[in-house]
């Protein structure tokens, strides 16, 4: 509570929510200034039938369904996030670059954004071409072509700008929160169809349990989140001028996810690409397993989540924790993690230790994308078949991210008065 009040206490830190609210405020109106041309009650009832569209639609906040010019949403960002990362591993003068401090980082992030902006030329025409059956038949399919793929790759180009000024301005991971609000601002659509359902007929029951379900995942996702691994490491005692200094023990605190909501993020992007190019595949087989198979309930589609969820958990658990660094630090400081020897054995246990919990993390993970799903199924209330346990992951984790940036700004200005 109190660091709830210290918020609007600090000024700098006001200034930085009011911000923030600011860029989402304006990214959720741009979310309903559609792009003319296309039959949009059409349109709705494509998306109101759920499933992968619905999903996809549900990471836009909406703006998908109504074709809106921030319709790509954040994904192209994304996407080129994902490949700049895997490229700079495997492609040697990119990790040279990378590794040049700030001015690499500075340049990495300059070519994720080019590769966004191309990403999202591809994305524009492929969606606008799917969506050429909801077209007014007195306008040109041609000029129709031109004007909504510019305006869609402007959008995209403007709310990759929103979350990078809010990462560098505002308060929280700008591209995690703009996924963030999306979902929230389709809550209520999940709602009412939900209470459709009921009107219609459904189980009172069977709403109650999958209600149920939600709320234990979301407590298991707060506990898991909130999960650390304890390593503890003992500093020997050294004598500085006349001062005797360490010989205290401390711990490394390794969480249990640690990318956080990344992973699942990452997954979820990149399984809107085979649905996206299945339309232009005009083989039978082809088309019969996207309709039967690759679907958000289906056996397969989850299959491939599951792979995927796991693949980006370890991977940018790779790219953001380095046992050798660690190591070297712990080293470099007198420092020895009890009952393990200095050098390659430490790294070997740190490395040991950190594939176990990934490995748990991944799991977690998994579980959370299945279970609603599941449930859904044996419950038959479908209308939250869109939102599912990974939105509520990323509900979550968002939340519980930007409540400890607040907590660590609040602290962090708390130390500053007390050394002046």
């Amino acid at each position: 509570m109190n660091n709830l009040s210290a918020i609007f206490k600090i000024p700098e830190l006001k200034k930085k929510i009011v911000y923030t609210i600011a860029i989402l405020g304006v990214y959720r109106l741009g979310s309903h200034i559609p792009i003319s041309g296309v039959d949009l009650e059409g349109l709705n009832a494509l998306f109101s039938q759920g499933g992968v569209l619905g999903f996809f639609n549900l990471f836009s906040g909406g703006a998908l369904s109504r074709f809106s010019i921030f319709a790509l949403g954040i994904l192209p960002y994304i996407n080129a996030s994902i490949i700049m990362q895997l490229m700079t591993i495997v492609w040697p003068k990119l990790k040279e670059i990378a590794e040049e401090g700030d001015f690499g980082r500075k340049q990495i992030a300059q070519y994720t954004r080019y590769l966004a902006i191309s990403l999202a030329f591809v994305q524009g025409a492929m969606m606008t071409l799917n969506f050429r059956e909801f077209l007014d038949p007195s306008v040109s399919f041609s000029f129709f072509m031109f004007y909504a793929v510019l305006s869609l790759v402007a959008g995209a180009a403007i709310v990759m700008w929103f979350g990078e000024m809010i990462t560098e301005r505002g308060i929280g991971n700008g591209a995690s929160l703009l996924i963030f609000i999306g979902i929230i601002a389709q809550m209520p659509f999940y709602i009412k169809n939900t209470y459709v359902l009921v009107q219609g007929g459904t189980s009172i029951i069977g709403v109650g349990i999958l209600v149920l379900v939600f709320v234990c995942i979301i407590a298991s996702i707060v506990y898991v989140q909130e999960a650390e691994r304890r390593v503890t490491v003992q500093y020997a005692k050294r004598i500085i001028g006349r001062k005797m200094m360490g010989g205290q023990n401390t711990y490394i605190p390794l969480r249990l996810i640690q990318g956080g909501v990344m992973p699942i993020i990452f997954a979820s992007a990149v399984m809107q690409f085979p649905l996206m190019f299945s339309q232009y595949i005009d083989i039978d087989i082809v088309q019969h397993f996207f309709s039967t198979y690759y679907r958000y309930d289906g056996l397969v589609y989850n299959g491939i989540f599951c792979v995927l969820i796991f693949f980006f958990t370890f991977f940018y658990t790779a790219i953001t924790f380095n046992p050798q660094d660690l190591a070297d630090n712990i080293r470099k400081n007198g420092g020895f993690i009890t009952g393990v020897r200095p050098g390659k054995p430490t790294v070997d246990h740190l490395e040991k230790i950190i594939t176990k919990l990934t490995l748990i993390g991944a799991l977690f993970l998994a579980f959370v994308a299945l279970v609603p799903v599941l449930t859904a199924n044996a419950t038959n209330i479908t209308s939250f078949m869109g939102l599912g346990g990974t939105a509520l992951l990323i509900i979550v984790g968002v939340a519980m991210d930007l409540v400890k940036q607040i907590e660590t700004f609040v602290i962090s200005k708390r130390y500053e008065g007390l050394s002046k």
